[in-house]
């Protein structure tokens, strides 16, 4: 057994709490309770190396490039990650103007800087407006089926694809025209499949799908790394918390487990790790991405979870998303160009793939976004890819990726010379084993309250030990799943409710739903 000597122990009757995943679910959870006296014995268990989870920035190309969570989405009053990011003082300062917070983008991407066509010529400014206005015109309305009795179909891809076919019908271009339209929409379609974490659209539930909760605020990045904050939470947290390099094997829980040096104080669940270590605990705090959940749900758990609450995990949709940064040593784009958009132009969203992954897996990549310069002598794009295209993707070398994306640039740009960049940079979060993709989503068949479901602490029923397992993390968020505020505010609303059970009087700073 493992003791917890260096920490403060406290009386026999100081609860032991344990958080699994130090992600900025699991920081913010022991934040919030470090700060609370009834929790002296706190340790946060981390799989890997290093804090931060899905918040992941790397030093390279001479600055510093996100892997994962790249903007804050909706930056204002109401969003704990910008409050913590302009308290630290982790923002430009138009970030923090009040134009920005007071902008409202609906949630949808920016347009396009350029628009690329396969064939080597640029789709006219014009066209790609009119689509945009024409898809996220029908995004806006999909959202207004959450009050309705039943939805005309299952999911959002089938409603968009509906409508579309619908208003396809009476355009009255040529048909060479109409067919670039259908690819320039099909675009559209990848960009929302990155928004949502998934391989398609047809697999996103369309009656929960306004439940998502778009903030103001114009989305924002972080100029020194998104990691810097979740690295300001590291550090106000007593330096012996975060046990790296400790991946939970299983969470015993509902049981009588003991520990030598307890004089025989019992304690509800026993935290197994892969390395044999195990911890006695009160109370478990798992912040695991569902992704992982996804992939360990007979084993992670000891007794097995009640299957209602199994059958949340299965239902809801985790999907992956990727990012591939080129360096290159001279731009080819403009220098006010801030995204590339890349039309292939024998796509249609209402007509399905068939050909093999292998040969067409870079036409989900959505095209690039222009990384702001970190010197004058670096340039930088970032492809955004999602799906089993991107899971492709992650299978590949970095040499195959570098040539397969030189190729399509140099055929969208219609120049055959255009040089290879001069390195690449991508994540890999399908492949990472405890993360398994990148967020959630309601799936077609589940509905905004199995992410309830998903957040219930165990046991359920009135047993003597209460809150033996929490859950938190972006996916028990029921209108912020996929984003980091939401991660933030389940951990903390995790951490509350164990304060509130030990500490009845306590005043907590909610409601932080």
């Amino acid at each position: 057994m493992e003791s917890s000597e260096g920490r403060a122990e406290g009386s026999g009757r100081a609860p032991r709490v344990l958080v699994v995943g130090g992600g900025i679910a699991g920081l913010g959870a022991a934040q919030r309770l470090c700060r609370h006296p009834a929790f002296p014995q706190l340790r946060v268990l981390e799989a890997t190396a290093r804090a931060g989870g899905r918040i992941r920035s790397e030093r390279c190309f001479g600055g510093v490039v996100e892997l994962g969570a790249h903007w804050i989405h909706g930056p204002s009053q109401g969003n704990p990650v910008f409050q913590l990011a302009a308290k630290y003082q982790l923002l430009r300062e138009k970030d923090l103007s009040e134009e920005n917070q007071l902008t409202e983008t609906g949630g949808h991407v920016g347009l396009p800087s350029v628009s690329y066509g396969s064939s080597g010529v640029s789709v006219s400014r014009e066209l790609v407006v009119e689509m945009a206005s024409l898809f996220y015109g029908l995004i806006d309305q999909t959202r207004e089926f959450l009050h309705m009795a039943d939805a005309p179909v299952p999911s959002v891809g089938e409603y968009l694809k509906k409508e579309i076919r619908q208003r396809a019908a009476s355009w009255p271009e040529d048909e060479e025209t109409r067919k670039l339209k259908l690819a320039v929409l099909n675009s559209f379609f990848n960009v929302e499949c990155c928004v949502s974490g998934t391989h398609s659209m047809d697999l996103v539930a369309l009656v929960p799908f306004g439940e998502y909760t778009v903030l103001p605020g114009l989305d924002c990045t972080f100029p020194g790394g998104y990691q810097g904050l979740t690295n300001h939470i590291m550090a106000s947290l007593p330096e012996d918390v975060i046990v790296f390099n400790k991946p939970v094997k299983t969470v015993h829980w509902n049981g009588s487990f003991k520990e030598a040096s307890s004089l025989g104080e019992t304690f509800p669940v026993l935290v197994e790790c892969e390395d044999g270590a195990c911890f006695p605990a009160h109370h478990v705090i798992v912040t695991v991405p569902l992704g992982f959940l996804k992939e360990h749900l007979d084993t992670f758990f000891e007794p097995p979870l009640p299957t209602e609450k199994a059958e949340a995990i299965r239902k809801m949709g985790f999907g992956t998303n990727n990012k591939i940064f080129l360096e290159f040593e001279e731009p080819f784009w403009e220098p006010d160009c801030q995204y590339i958009q890349v039309v292939w132009e024998d796509t249609s969203p209402l007509e399905d793939v068939t050909s093999e992954l292998r040969h067409i897996w870079f036409k989900k990549l959505i095209g690039f976004l222009v990384l702001p310069s970190f010197d004058r002598s670096v340039h930088v794009l970032c492809g955004f890819i999602a799906g089993l295209e991107s899971e492709f993707m992650e299978s590949l070398s970095d040499e195959d990726v570098l040539l397969s994306l030189t190729q399509v640039l140099r055929r969208v740009t219609g120049n055959a010379q255009l040089p290879a960049p001069r390195s690449v940079l991508r994540s890999r979060w399908h492949s990472a084993p405890y993360t398994r993709g990148s967020y959630s989503y309601v799936a077609v068949g589940s509905t905004g309250d199995d992410i309830d479901q998903l957040a219930q602490p165990l046991p359920t029923d009135g047993a003597e030990a209460q809150l033996q397992i929490l859950f938190a993390g972006e996916a028990t968020h029921r209108t912020f799943y996929s984003t980091t505020h939401g991660a933030l505010l389940s951990g903390w609303r995790e951490a509350d409710r164990l304060i509130a059970l030990r500490d009845p009087q306590a005043q907590l700073p909610g409601p932080w739903l």
